[in-house]
């Protein structure tokens, strides 16, 4: 399989899933935010952060709001991470690969394209921003539906969800990082509606209310939350989940490797770090501490991978 072929596959499904994980943000940004009107600026210089662009935001803003902060994550073609961005480089890269993907999948990545184009050349009111995202959502689920109901199980499968699995482990990383300090509980309001809300709107950002409350029940507790999104191999936005994932999807790529490759070290590495340990001991040394660890060992297996599969040789 060619590298440029390989990596056109791995950044299809990298940009679809970006742009799924950026919408979940806004989500959770827009809730919490209503939750915290004296400090709606904060949360949304958060939710830029988790985002990876607050740098960019500021180089076109100088204070943080919602309507701002929405625009950007969504529309602004200057923000390569924005909705509108990821959507163009995921179709761009299927259309490079094309001859590699089904009908389906194309199709689907065209029709995302398609419906969400329109909507997004103008400024989204406040008041239809729920079913913008609700689409960008459905349309990425159309996507990965396609490629897991048509696709043989290849090498073009096994990148398509290797570049699937890096960008969600990225993103539940730094949600949880972010978000966990953004929402430590002040003591006014420990054990409150309102604290219980913020809290829920984690969840809500990585799809993970419904089977959070199926594993831990009703309460909402921070660290039950840290371990559910770090820990639980349940959970399919997880980290354990993702590295999981990726392991398994790299392995079949190197089976006819003896001995393996550094790649598959390093994501069997990152699979042995996350079994080694438990959230008591991580937050005893230090969450922000672990997860940025975390973050830099997923960017660094995924430069690998680039390099490995020769993506741009």
């Amino acid at each position: 399989m060619l590298g440029k072929t390989a990596g056109g596959v791995y950044w299809l499904f990298r940009y679809m899933e970006r742009s799924e994980n950026t919408a979940r943000l806004v989500d959770a940004g827009q809730r919490i935010a209503l939750t915290r009107s004296s400090d709606a600026a904060s949360e949304w210089e958060s939710v830029l952060t988790s985002a990876m662009v607050r740098e960019a935001y500021l180089q076109k803003h100088e204070t943080f709001s919602q309507d701002a902060a929405v625009d950007f994550l969504l529309r602004d073609l200057d923000n390569s991470s924005s909705v509108r961005s990821a959507i163009q480089a995921a179709r761009d890269n299927a259309k490079t690969v094309r001859t590699a993907l089904t009908r389906e999948v194309w199709e689907a990545v065209n029709e995302c394209w398609m419906v969400l184009q329109p909507m997004l050349e103008r400024k989204v009111p406040l008041r239809e921003l729920p079913e913008v995202l609700n689409t960008i959502r459905q349309r990425s689920a159309f996507v990965r539906g396609a490629l897991h109901g048509t696709m043989m199980r290849n090498e073009i499968y096994n990148f398509a969800r290797i570049g699937t699995f890096i960008e969600r482990a990225d993103n539940t990383g730094r949600i949880l990082d972010v978000k966990y300090y953004v929402l430590l509980p002040h003591a006014i309001s420990v054990g409150t509606s309102l604290d219980n809300v913020q809290w829920e709107t984690i969840l809500r950002s990585v799809s993970a209310e419904g089977a959070y409350r199926w594993a831990y029940g009703q309460d909402v507790r921070p660290r039950q939350i840290a371990d559910f999104l770090i820990f639980d191999g349940r959970m399919p936005r997880s980290l354990l989940f993702c590295t999981r994932k990726i392991a398994e999807n790299l392995g079949y790529l190197c089976m006819d490797e003896p001995g393996g490759t550094e790649a598959l070290a390093m994501a069997e590495d990152l699979q042995a770090m996350l079994k080694g340990t438990d959230i008591d001991r991580v937050i005893e040394a230090g969450l922000h501490e672990f997860i940025q660890d975390f973050i830099q060992r997923i960017g660094d297996f995924g430069r690998q991978i680039e390099v490995q599969y020769r993506f741009y040789g």
